[in-house]
């Protein structure tokens, strides 16, 4: 395993939070124009690809929310069908979506099916992709097989 970089170390721990931030900014400014949870998505996989570069693969795996890339993905799946069912309780067709304001007085908040789509978009296209480069990115970190045992170990076999 080669040591990886103090710089990039460095500033990974600033420029993990601002692509993350980037990757919100996306999500909610699409949300009501198609595309805002999959771009999203994929701007936060990239935060992940690079504290996996910057920190190793299983570090940047306990950094997902919900410290799985499945688990991830299972909720955003999960959060998607959910917005689908508003419309088949009004006797609509699933995924027609509905929209309402939330008074916040000085202002109101526009909310609807759709970004709880979008936000179940995000979710699963961060948790699947990154669990995706993650482990590719693994491949080389001396993981461990089925068996537990490390490829050190396993080299040091001679199997």
């Amino acid at each position: 395993m080669s040591p990886r970089p103090v710089m990039l170390d460095v500033v990974a721990r600033t420029l993990y939070w601002v692509i993350l931030l980037a990757s919100l900014w996306v999500l909610f400014r699409g949300h009501n124009e198609p595309g805002g949870g999959f771009i999203g998505g994929l701007v936060a996989v990239s935060a992940s690809v690079l504290w996996a570069i910057a920190r190793g693969s299983d570090a940047a795996a306990r950094r997902l929310p919900l410290g799985s890339p499945m688990k991830l993905a299972s909720v955003g799946v999960a959060i998607g069908v959910l917005s689908g069912l508003p419309a088949l309780w009004q006797g609509e067709s699933f995924l027609t979506h509905w929209w309402g304001e939330v008074p916040l007085g000085l202002t109101d908040l526009t909310v609807s099916t759709v970004l709880l789509f979008d936000i179940g978009v995000y979710l699963c296209v961060w948790g699947a992709l990154a669990g995706y480069a993650l482990a590719l990115l693994g491949l080389g970190e001396g993981t461990t097989d089925a068996s537990g045992a490390s490829e050190e170990t396993r080299e040091g076999r001679g199997s």
